[in-house]
């Protein structure tokens, strides 16, 4: 789904020709990234005035597409990971008193249980899971979308922290690793990138300086198949 939002904006006034230049722009953009187009809701909005969010507006008769909320209910649910192991990239860590510590995150994949053996990586620690709570209420178990707090035993703030990722010590836990082999899509970035090149990297909740040691292959982002193999550096629009 594209929201196009701020149709009620002075200089836009809810023009049709302004919709159409956006939905042109933003079709070459998400073709470039593998998406098609005419499989996309191009939703016109106003979110300060409520136009088209809910229910049709009376200032965009031009448009006969879907309000923002229909376009949401068509969307298919993605089933959700429980059956993977357990991934809790931690948001952050409390000490509340009373209690003890508290690490909170969104379960990725797997589930979190009330008595589980978990382990925090890279810093390889182990610990019992005393509970589980979403919202102030106590959880049986957690499954992936749950934004969690759980209490752990013996660990304190000092020994976890923020993007460090929980997991069952008994089945596939996290592992530290030195390094690992990435699938980049270059959007936006002024210059060629080759190997050397040393850009921060956010996954989850982790914000990491990194390497590119080796660039082994360019490939076809539509497909996935190599067009060339260790290409001597990659530019914008390369895969």
């Amino acid at each position: 789904i594209v929201a196009i939002n701020k149709m009620d904006e002075k200089s836009v006034n809810w023009s049709q020709a302004r919709y159409d230049e956006i939905v042109k722009e933003t079709s070459s953009f998400v073709k470039k990234i593998g998406y098609n187009p005419e499989k996309i809701n191009f939703v016109p909005i106003s979110g300060w005035a409520g136009d088209n969010m809910l229910e049709k507006s009376s200032n965009l008769p031009w448009y006969k597409g879907c309000t923002l909320l229909e376009a949401l209910d068509q969307i298919t649910e993605p089933k959700r990971p429980t059956d993977k192991p357990l991934r809790v990239p931690l948001q952050d860590v409390y000490k509340i008193g009373g209690i003890g510590t508290v690490p909170v995150g969104r379960v990725e994949t797997g589930i979190l249980k009330p008595g589980m053996i978990v382990t925090f990586a890279p810093a390889n620690l182990s610990t019992e899971v005393k509970s589980v709570e979403m919202h102030h209420v106590a959880l049986v178990e957690a499954v992936p979308g749950d934004n969690v707090g759980f209490n752990v035993k013996n660990l304190s703030v000092k020994d976890i922290r923020r993007g460090m990722v929980a997991g069952d010590s008994k089945n596939n836990p996290p592992q530290e690793t030195e390094s690992f082999n990435a699938q980049v899509i270059i959007l936006n970035h002024p210059g060629t990138i080759h190997a050397g090149y040393a850009p921060v990297l956010d996954c989850h909740t982790a914000h990491i300086a990194c390497k590119f040691t080796e660039i082994l292959s360019k490939v076809d982002r539509r497909t996935g198949q190599a067009v060339e193999e260790v290409p001597k550096n990659i530019k914008n629009g390369d895969a």
